[in-house]
């Protein structure tokens, strides 16, 4: 399994954690609220679901609203599956929620597993951010030893480049210092008068949406019944 359908496997675990869904509810959810994922399609959504249902985390069950009734009726076709997570795959979203190695705060890892800090316990929380301030700090003394080494032989637009990307990893490097220091105080962030950033500190509760840049209009619904 590639460490990219990991994450993947491991985000959608953690939003049917929060309730059951079809898959097109699933594709939304993580187009809206983690948008490190608004670039995949059903076409890789779908082998991810069929996996997890294989492996016994997951469970399909046929819709028993009445739009899915209707519209079921109407198409003449069977309703819509939806997606319900299993003892099992609780289990083990629970256990892929305490580990802190070094997937849990890369790049595009780290969106997704600060999308459920809402559902993790305070410390791993804190080892994940750690974690992720010192990668990023090795990175930014990176970029500082090139800047410095390079700044002569570059023309402004390249030099004004390398200056935005050192700056967005220092505001970074700030923001987790902030959270760091909520985190140990025991500080909750959701409303917190510090000027920090704003999201919920709970260890079991509802998580809270990272930034986005918009669900992706151009996409085809796919049908959802089983194949």
């Amino acid at each position: 399994m590639s460490r990219r359908s990991g994450i993947l496997e491991f985000a959608v675990l953690g939003l049917l954690r929060e309730s059951p869904m079809h898959g097109y509810e699933l594709r939304k959810r993580l187009n809206t609220s983690l948008g490190v994922f608004r670039a995949f399609s059903y076409g890789t959504l779908y082998p991810c679901l069929k996996t997890l249902v294989a492996n016994g985390w997951l469970i399909e069950e046929p819709g028993t609203s009445p739009e899915d009734a209707l519209a079921a009726t109407l198409a003449g076709r069977r309703a819509k599956i939806v997606y319900r997570l299993t003892a099992e795959g609780k289990e083990h979203f629970e256990e892929l929620l305490s580990q802190t190695g070094p997937d849990a705060y890369e790049d595009e890892h780290f969106a997704a597993r600060f999308a459920f800090f809402g559902q993790t316990s305070r410390d791993v929380r804190v080892r994940v951010l750690e974690g992720r301030r010192s990668r990023l700090e090795e990175r930014l003394e990176k970029m500082r030893t090139s800047f410095a080494r390079t700044r002569e032989r570059l023309d402004d637009y390249t030099l004004e480049l390398q200056r935005h990307g050192m700056e967005s990893v220092e505001r970074e490097v700030r923001w987790l210092n902030e959270l760091i220091e909520s985190e140990r105080a025991g500080r909750d962030l959701r409303g917190s008068g510090s000027g920090g950033p704003a999201q919920q500190d709970t260890t079991h509760g509802s998580t809270g949406d990272l930034p986005r840049s918009g669900d992706n209009p151009g996409a085809d619904t796919p049908d959802d019944t089983a194949t």
